[in-house]
């Protein structure tokens, strides 16, 4: 049987752990070849051991993000190996601080933006023309209900996730036109290392796991997604539309 994905290239940021690599696995697993990005090259290596359990393959690359041009190179190599990129998953981020805003050092508000908005910034940017080369290019980016609660003591993300929603929405809009659709994607709480450090007395075993999380962000990675500018929140299983306040 022809698997979904099968050809097809997805490019999976923050690979190595948590939502990301159980959405590097979900995706392979329906055929698409993973090209997997992360600062953790043990992270990486586990990854693809699972991947090929599974008869995928993964391409593993070694990277951190606020690596403008690193990203740069990424996209050039995968010009010169495939000519185009079918899926993006903008997953990696970092929560930064837990700490009244008064508090914060301006370097290290800027280290949380870094990762969760420049990167993401520059990922759009180099990899925008091999996404148009491909018959259905598919982004998805991981938010957070942060942006619009914007949640006490964790400023910086909130904001950097409320940026990164504008920025996604905006991309949305410029490629309308295009075989091109972007979306968000927002997990709520989920049994990662990330939730467990902002709520540690909470007990893991009341989430949902990554995996399960990753079966509803391959669809929106498929060919036959036709929606765009679009916000799903896995915890109702709702797609939304942005809209002005009222």
């Amino acid at each position: 049987m022809t698997k979904p994905l099968a050809n097809r290239i997805a490019l999976v940021t923050g690979a190595s752990r948590g939502i990301g690599y159980a959405t590097a696995i979900a995706l392979a697993k329906a055929g698409a070849h993973i090209v997997a990005v992360a600062r953790t090259q043990g992270g990486l290596e586990e990854l693809d051991d699972e991947i090929r359990k599974d008869g995928g393959s993964a391409t593993l690359v070694p990277l951190n993000l606020t690596d403008s041009d690193g990203i740069a190179r990424l996209g050039a190599g995968l010009h010169g190996r495939y000519g185009k990129l079918d899926i993006l998953v903008g997953n990696a981020g970092v929560l930064g601080p837990s700490s009244p805003i008064g508090h914060i050092e301006l370097k290290t508000f800027n280290d949380v933006m870094a990762v969760n908005v420049s990167a993401n910034f520059q990922l759009i940017r180099c990899m925008e023309p091999l996404l148009k080369q491909s018959d259905a290019g598919r982004a998805v980016f991981i938010t957070s209900g942060a942006a619009n609660k914007a949640t006490a003591y964790v400023s910086p993300y909130a904001a950097s996730k409320a940026a990164l929603e504008t920025l996604a929405r905006a991309w949305a809009q410029e490629t309308a036109n295009t075989n091109l659709r972007v979306n968000l994607f927002n997990p709520g709480p989920v049994r990662t290392r990330m939730r467990a450090t902002l709520m540690p007395g909470e007990d893991p075993e009341t989430l949902d796991t990554p995996e399960q999380v990753a079966e509803f962000i391959v669809p929106m990675c498929a060919p036959d997604w036709s929606e765009t500018g679009k916000f799903y929140d896995y915890k109702t299983r709702t797609l939304m539309s942005f809209r002005a306040p009222a």
